[in-house]
């Protein structure tokens, strides 16, 4: 079943079958980083397709990122338009089904704890849906993010209100929003933590 299913179904059934993939999901993840250690976590593994999000990118660098409104998993709403006059932005789209997004979700908690005094808002938009708020919102207290979690929806037209404004095809997707919202970097699939570091760190410095 795609997410984009899973969402127009709703309901107690979907939501609970999703709980119980989250936790088998879990389960294999800890037992797999047992048993490989440190090597699993440098192994390279292929972003994961978006449903949805194949028409034009409309947030391409030096173009001017689409505004969005949604809320994050406590149920607060997040405007992109009122963060960007004031900061930059760095964005991620990931889910919570999505390996290569751990290791993502880490570097911008990192990114968040280094620059968290100096202008910059850090969010991450899950592509799960509206359904899965619950499960996104534990999954982050479990890590321990402390940046936005936001959660995109789909709209009247089943289409991701962000991600497809986006062009978002893939998990891991990551932009970087300078102040008045053009679009400095954007990269699908694993970016390397030195990588964001020189991006974000010469942003702030102009």
């Amino acid at each position: 079943m795609s997410r984009r299913s899973a969402v127009r179904e709703g309901g107690s059934v979907v939501t609970a079958l999703m709980e119980a993939r989250l936790l088998a999901f879990a389960a294999i993840l800890s037992l797999l980083s047992l048993s490989v250690g440190a090597v699993a976590a440098e192994r390279e593994t292929p972003p994961i397709a978006v449903h949805g999000g194949e028409g034009t990118r409309l947030a391409e660098p030096g173009m001017i990122a689409p505004d969005f409104t949604v809320l994050d998993v406590e149920g607060h709403p997040f405007r992109l338009s009122e963060e960007l006059p004031r900061k930059p932005v760095l964005l991620l789209f990931w889910s919570v089904f999505c390996d290569p997004c751990r290791a993502e979700m880490a570097t911008l908690q990192k990114a968040h704890d280094k620059y968290a005094g100096r202008d910059l808002t850090v969010a991450a938009v899950a592509v799960d849906g509206d359904p899965l708020r619950n499960i996104i919102g534990g999954f982050a207290r479990q890590e321990g993010y402390t940046f936005k979690v936001l959660v995109d929806e789909l709209d009247a037209a089943e289409r991701w209100k962000v991600a497809d404004a986006y062009g978002v095809a893939v998990t891991p997707t990551l932009l970087l929003l300078e102040k008045g919202g053009k679009v400095l970097h954007r990269k699908g699939g694993k970016t390397r933590e030195d990588e964001l570091e020189k991006a974000v760190s010469s942003l702030l410095e102009k």
